[in-house]
């Protein structure tokens, strides 16, 4: 199975919906990175791995703090690479990345591809990556069956939305309202209509997010796609020395 086909396969898998689960690679600390996703992996469907960034541009308070302690902490594209090689096969949910673009140019998308693969990475997400630029990136990646996800917002014209759920690997990722992560609690009116969409113009997963915190936004979301993100909330579980996994589990709610 492709490493892209891996993704897919784990969300469609899922009990549902599906939890996509965010973490800073290195936050609180790095000595504790490679436990904290042992556990995140066990309790979530897929496991998106923040590479931190001076400028994260599509992050809340939450993850730009979380991103600024790593990097203090000395957090490299190349450590993370690293600590996943070394812990490969202990992962239990399909690994993926999300970075900025620059960290990604500054490696080479060659070697990228190659040491992601040693690493055990199914996919990337480049939030500032547009769709007609990705090209490069997505072949090198693409020689080794890895996926880049591609994103629609509420905000995302039908023709655009058409072309980036037929072009997206491993899932869509559909932000559930403009703005940056973590900050209203609330869910848009019209999440339906608009997850409905979405839905209806992809073959892969759609998993939705941005502000989720509660089993009852899960659940909210979870109605209307395959699976849920959670970012920012997590990331302050971490930071409170809080077990992510419990936290995770809990988002869920009752056993059915």
């Amino acid at each position: 199975m492709q490493p892209h086909e891996r993704i897919a396969a784990s969300l469609r898998a899922a009990q549902q919906p599906a939890l996509v689960a965010f973490l800073t690679a290195g936050y609180p600390t790095r000595s504790g990175f490679a436990d904290a996703l042992r556990a995140i992996s066990r309790a979530a469907d897929a496991v998106e791995i923040g590479v931190p960034f001076s400028d994260p541009m599509a992050d809340g308070v939450t993850i730009q703090r979380s991103s600024e302690t790593a990097i203090r902490n000395g957090v490299t594209l190349a450590w993370i690479l690293e600590e996943l090689a070394r812990g490969k096969g202990s992962f239990e949910a399909p690994l993926l990345l999300m970075s900025y673009l620059n960290p990604l140019l500054a490696f080479g998308f060659e070697a990228l591809a190659e040491r992601a693969v040693a690493a055990d990475v199914c996919g990337f997400m480049v939030p500032d990556l547009p769709y007609e630029e990705c090209a490069p990136l997505r072949s090198a990646l693409g020689r080794h069956g890895i996926a880049l996800v591609q994103f629609v917002t509420p905000a995302t014209p039908p023709q655009r939305m058409d072309l980036l759920c037929g072009e997206s690997e491993g899932f869509v990722y559909a932000v559930t309202r403009t703005g940056i992560t973590g900050g209203q609690s609330s869910l848009p009116s019209d999440l339906a209509e608009y997850l409905g969409g979405v839905k209806a113009r992809s073959q892969l997963p759609v998993c939705a997010g941005f502000g989720v915190r509660t089993p009852e936004q899960v659940e909210l979301i979870g109605a209307h796609a395959d699976g849920v993100i959670v970012g920012s909330a997590l990331v302050e579980v971490l930071e409170s020395g809080e077990d992510p996994g419990a936290f995770l589990e809990s988002l869920r709610g009752p056993a059915q």
